[in-house]
């Protein structure tokens, strides 16, 4: 599984038979993922503080476009690589919708939901 962040409201507007796109497919032709051990690392360069924040938990296998693994944008120091979705996600191919509060401090953790997993 691989998991995407996003706003409540963003994901509260896609159609049940629909599909999800971030707007990060329109500018650099892909939609920014994460896995577990790393959903931390840009929701806390990039979200910091934000209080409306949903971790979309997502089924590679059913996504229908192709998936790859690279360097995030920009790449991180420690040479981390990131799963990259190539098209629009369809709504039936995310299995699974979790909260994502910031922790007092404003960070990001992996939500308790996923870490016992």
């Amino acid at each position: 599984m691989i998991l995407h962040i996003c706003g409540t409201e963003e994901w509260s507007k896609v159609p049940e038979d629909g599909e999800y796109r971030a707007p990060s497919l329109d500018a650099v032709g892909y939609i920014h993922c994460s896995d577990p051990g790393t959903v931390a690392l840009p929701a806390n360069v990039v979200y910091l503080g934000r209080t409306d924040l949903l971790l979309l938990e997502i089924d590679p296998a059913k996504v229908g476009v192709p998936v790859r693994w690279e360097d995030g944008n920009p790449p991180s120091p420690a040479g981390i690589w990131f799963p990259h979705v190539y098209g629009p996600i369809p709504r039936a191919a995310v299995v699974a919708v979790h909260e994502f509060p910031a922790q007092g401090d404003g960070s990001f953790l992996l939500p308790e939901t996923l870490s016992q997993r």
